[in-house]
């Protein structure tokens, strides 16, 4: 068990934020959209590449699309300008970029550095969909896929018994799988067969999550929709349909982090304090343990931060679903577990709620480059908890939350990344 972080070390600190609007771009590389993050980010923090003593590079699936399996982060920052400093190239499937913040955070917090970069970044679209999905399998125990599917089978043909005997059609389950999407499926069949939540439910979060992207600059889809378009959209794994899952998408984000003291150097800075950053790994864990990986790293990150689920003022939260952000709203505490669907149907968790969740438009809509999903979430709420989110911000946002989960290892998360921040303006 990873020791509870001692808040009596000196804070680290996010003092500038850039990304690029997340979107299909066939005909960009990885060095262009890295470098309008990275200077973008630079910027914001008024700091020039030469400040930077290290950095940390996320990327997971760069060597399926280009073959560039090594110094990754080496290449791209170089054709930057940035060499000489150490580089830490960091995958950890879809929490790549929370995870490269933590590592940031380490560094500093040993002592080590005073100022480092935190850089995700992911080329997903291409032309020969195989790649996209080898890059996605890549992200479980490929050893044991067979296995997977065996239990895979087995619960599938539970749930449909269930789901049937309460008078649930599942006609077309299974029709069109798509990996991940598969055992999402499972997951929410679950959740619905267990505690009565709804495809209605799973749709309103949907819809949500894409208004809130209307108003976001830099998400993949800027458009809405309403419950019924989500319901009536294409199927992808029953219940969930298309507008209910993350696109492919490329994408770059990036962070500027230091010490305190490092801080008391510079002005005109718009800080925001990481309270806590917590990684975990997940366990063989049976499907009817509501005990899982989010539930405990949110405790210890809580923990960490000497709060608790009240105080947070809004989260991001890892949608690669829409029954994504509904377990993980019950799994934090935003409500008891099995309402994470009335939760959400009672409007909690839109803009102008108890608790907004994924005021960027979530993975769903904003987009989901898995390298760069982590960072993107710092990004949300290092510009929420500054109040400078325009027509989406979250009046008088003070903590946030992101959870950002990677890969998948049995029946839950093979890795996730807790991140509670403070606004300090």
């Amino acid at each position: 068990m990873q020791k509870t972080q001692d808040s009596r070390f000196d804070p680290i600190y996010i003092i500038g934020v850039g990304m690029i609007k997340f979107g299909k771009f066939y005909d960009r590389n990885m060095k262009s959209m890295a470098a309008e993050a990275v200077n973008a980010a630079l910027s914001d923090a008024g700091l020039e590449k030469e400040d930077l003593q290290a950095a940390w590079v996320g990327n997971a699936a760069q060597g399926f699309s280009t073959g560039q399996e090594c110094i990754r982060g080496q290449v791209v920052l170089r054709s930057l300008g940035i060499e000489r400093i150490p580089v830490v190239n960091v995958e950890n499937a879809c929490a790549t970029g929370s995870t490269a913040l933590h590592g940031a955070w380490m560094g500093i917090r040993a002592g080590l550095y005073d100022c480092a970069l935190v850089l995700g970044m992911e080329k997903m679209a291409q032309r020969d969909p195989a790649r996209v999905f080898m890059g996605f399998f890549a992200g479980t125990d490929v050893e044991a896929i067979p296995d997977l599917m065996d239990k895979m089978s087995e619960w599938n043909r539970r749930l449909d018994e269930e789901m049937e005997s309460k008078g649930v059609s599942v006609e077309g389950v299974g029709a069109t799988r798509s990996g991940a999407m598969d055992i999402y499926s499972i997951w929410a069949r679950h959740h619905m067969a267990r505690y009565g939540s709804t495809r209605e439910q799973l749709a309103m979060i949907s819809a949500k999550n894409h208004w809130h992207s209307s108003m976001n600059p830099f998400a993949q889809y800027r458009y809405e929709c309403t419950p019924e378009e989500v319901l009536a959209d294409k199927e992808v794994c029953w219940p969930l349909t298309r507008y209910m899952c993350a696109p492919i998408g490329d994408g770059a984000a990036a962070a500027v982090v230091c010490s305190s003291e490092y801080l008391k150097r510079l002005n005109g800075v718009r800080p925001v304090r990481v309270r806590a950053t917590v990684l975990a790994s997940g366990s063989e864990r049976d499907l009817d343990d509501e005990e899982d990986i989010v539930s405990e790293t949110s405790r210890r990150a809580y923990e960490t931060a000497g709060l608790g689920p009240d105080d947070v003022d809004l989260a991001e939260m890892h949608d690669a679903t829409a029954f994504g952000e509904l377990h993980q709203t019950e799994a934090v505490g935003f409500c008891p577990v099995g309402e994470g669907g009335e939760l959400a149907e009672s409007g909690a968790t839109r803009l102008g709620g108890r608790i907004p969740v994924n005021t960027s438009g979530g993975l769903e809509s904003r987009g989901h480059p898995i390298g760069a999903t982590g960072v993107a979430m710092l990004h949300e709420l290092t510009t929420q908890l500054r109040g400078e989110a325009g027509p989406r911000q979250v009046e008088g946002a003070r903590i946030g939350m992101s959870v950002n989960g990677g890969g998948i290892i049995g029946m839950e998360e093979a890795s996730l990344c807790v991140n509670i921040l403070e606004g300090v303006g």
